[in-house]
């Protein structure tokens, strides 16, 4: 599967992006989707997942802020950021995960926050 994200760029603190991220095949093959973002010289890290059935989990320093949401008719899934601060400054990643064939990851896409 390929998955291609879009979306990032340039914000002022306390501003939104909304990043999306388009798949080559059906979403509803995968048994959960997330993003990820990666800050400079860290690891990896989880923000938001959403199941098959539709739960969604957050990292506890998006709560409240950002939304993980899919559009199975246009394979896609997105990620509504608001309030946006210097700290989610990062590249983000969208990744799938089937149970049979494991995990795809996109090329990612750079948000950068200035305050």
């Amino acid at each position: 599967v390929q998955l291609v994200e879009s979306g990032g760029g340039l914000v002022q603190a306390g501003g939104s992006l909304r990043l999306s991220c388009v798949a080559s095949g059906s979403i509803g093959n995968f048994a959960y989707m997330t993003w990820y973002r990666q800050k400079s010289g860290k690891q990896r890290e989880l923000v938001a997942i959403m199941y098959r059935g539709g739960i969604t989990d957050y990292a506890d320093s998006v709560k409240g802020r950002f939304t993980i949401s899919r559009d199975g008719a246009k394979n896609t899934i997105y990620l509504q950021m608001n309030n946006l601060s210097p700290e989610d400054t990062a590249v983000y990643y969208c990744n799938s995960h089937s149970t049979t064939y494991g995990d795809d990851w996109g090329q990612g896409t750079p948000v950068t926050v200035n305050a």
